[in-house]
């Protein structure tokens, strides 16, 4: 029989020299394997197709598979997540399981002992059924119990309220039942999860890839608990309920840590609860993967690449700032270098840099923060957020002193910034000399893979769109969301960030001294090469990343 390795050289698929370096014995071949997945010159697609060649047994691609929900119901969710497998089918007494280990003989034994059904094995790429379960075993089901249970339970001493939270133990419905509601955002890769009391219930929606979707209601009476609950994790004090609290929670998640931070908010039918959720992995982002075009690409890279000046990166809330200005600093942090942060809150725990965490009550503000760490002797300092004027000015001050200054700030464009920073009456001559770059940001969705299809567009509405597209130019190929399995048939799957980068020139910087209007810095950064938002969408729209519905979405 062929090793794992041999299948793979006479695929094509490695380098025919690399077969000095194998024993023939699979747990040898296995290390080099791995690295050269880990090299790209082989893929985890290819690595499972040879396992399953390897063992005689068919491979699957779970994408578009034909899933029997009944065979799904036969092996407990827990279990399959624990050895990576998935039910496919029933046949009689056999069922067929997907496996990315089919040599794992204690999962074989734990399928047949919750089946009690013989079973046969077919192989699947480790990542495509950890997407299916996910899509699959989904807590709704559970949480529908759940909901029924509480209700049924719940008795009008409830309604006391805070003092729910001391008697929490970690079987009691109201602890499952928030930790299934996290849990599957995560899975469903929301970005945040809203608890939102009505008048006769509560509802629950996730934002996922920028839009909220309503996931679940529960009964009025188990409000106060599930507060109680979320509030006891964040660490939020579980009696005030007057005024606007923030906290902060970590779990663990199929084997990382996942942060949480939290904000309420009283309402009219009681407080209402938004967990925004912070994925490290994020911030190990390349400066590739951000989807900069060329040639916004290098004109970024000049102003980072520069030991003093001020980078602004502005859009609203959730346009992937904090994203963009994590993995900036992941290029430039070097041994060699003092990186630290002053933010509200701490987003992401990054290694190797200096992070404060701003706290008003104790008198550490963003300016007295940014104050105190310009004597701790730093080359790169972010600041989270530009927000009056003295934050302002410490922070055009520190550019100007040979610091980089990372930051963000609240406007609808790149050449807004300028005119904003004026507007916190900072020197107009001191923002031409200290500002070098502003990205503007927004997220689009990304269109899924599997089922995007292209269409013939109307010509009039993309010479509307006033991205220089004419009327007598060739219409580009074009693509439009479908919907399937993959996408939750919303036709879109992830999210792409549209850039518009401003290099401030001496001309802009002219333009600032003399105290211009925001219209007239866009012309001139235009007319100097600037790619709007909008025409930044266009090109991605071309590229099949995206769709025109959804630049006209996202861009005014």
């Amino acid at each position: 029989m062929h090793t794992l390795a041999e299948i793979l050289i006479i695929r094509g698929l490695m380098p025919i020299e690399s077969i000095d370096g194998f024993s023939g014995d699979p747990t040898v071949d296995e290390p080099q394997i791995l690295d050269f997945v880990g090299r790209g010159i082989l893929s985890e697609l290819q690595v499972a197709s040879a396992r399953a060649a390897q063992a005689g047994l068919p491979f699957v691609e779970l994408v578009d598979y034909p899933l029997d929900r009944a065979a799904v119901a036969l092996v407990p969710a827990a279990l399959c997540r624990r050895h990576d497998l998935l039910p496919l089918a029933v046949n009689g007494t056999t069922i067929t399981v997907a496996m990315a280990d089919p040599g794992d003989v204690f999962a074989l034994d734990d399928i047949r002992a919750a089946s009690r059904m013989r079973v046969d094995i077919v192989v699947a790429e480790r990542a495509d059924l950890r997407n299916a379960m996910n899509r699959v075993l989904r807590a709704d089901g559970e949480l529908s119990d759940l909901t029924t249970a509480l209700e049924e339970e719940s008795k009008p001493a409830q309604e006391a309220g805070p003092a729910l939270g001391e008697a929490f133990d970690d079987d009691a419905p109201i602890v499952r039942f928030v930790n299934l509601l996290i849990s599957q955002a995560i899975q469903d890769r929301a970005s945040d999860i809203h608890i939102e009391p009505a008048e006769h219930d509560m509802g629950v929606r996730y934002r996922i890839d920028g839009v909220l979707h309503q996931m679940q209601r529960a009964p009025k009476n188990v409000q106060n608990g599930v507060i109680s609950r979320l509030k006891i994790m964040s660490d939020i004090d579980i009696a005030e309920r007057r005024r606007p609290q923030d906290g902060r929670m970590s779990i663990m998640h199929g084997g990382r840590q996942i942060d949480l931070r939290v904000a309420t908010l009283p309402t009219v039918y009681g407080e209402k609860v938004v967990m925004r959720i912070l994925d490290n992995s994020n911030t190990r982002l390349g400066m590739e993967q951000l989807g900069l075009l060329e040639r916004n690409a290098a004109a970024y890279q000049r102003s980072y690449s520069k030991p003093y000046g001020m980078i602004l990166v502005t859009g609203p809330t959730g346009s992937g700032k904090s994203t963009t200005l994590y993995t900036t600093l992941h290029a430039v942090a070097k041994p060699e270098i003092n990186v630290i942060t002053v933010e509200d809150p701490v987003e992401y725990r990054m290694a190797g840099i200096n992070q404060v965490q701003v706290n008003p009550k104790a008198g550490l503000t963003f300016a007295s923060a940014l104050r105190s760490i310009l004597r701790s002797d730093p080359d790169v300092v972010l600041l989270g957020e530009i927000r009056d004027h003295e934050t302002a000015q410490i922070a055009i001050e520190a550019s100007l002193t040979g610091h980089l200054v990372l930051s963000t700030l609240h406007t609808n464009d790149a050449p807004s910034a300028v005119t904003r920073l004026t507007e916190m009456d900072i020197e107009p001559f001191l923002v031409g000399s200290a500002l070098d770059s502003v990205v503007a940001q927004r997220l689009a969705r990304r269109l899924c893979e599997r089922c995007k299809e292209p269409y013939e567009h109307s010509g009039e509405l993309l010479v509307n769109l006033k991205v220089g597209f004419t009327a007598d130019m060739p219409i580009p190929q074009l693509y439009r969301p479908v919907g399937c399995q993959a996408c939750s048939n919303t036709g879109y799957r992830g999210r792409i960030a549209l850039h518009e980068v401003m290099t401030v020139t001496e001309e802009i910087e002219r333009l600032a001294v003399t105290r211009a209007s925001s219209a007239e810095i866009g012309r001139m950064a235009r007319e100097q090469g600037m790619i709007t938002l909008r025409q930044d969408g266009w090109a991605k729209a071309q590229l099949g990343v995206t769709s025109i519905e959804e630049i006209l979405r996202v861009v005014a």
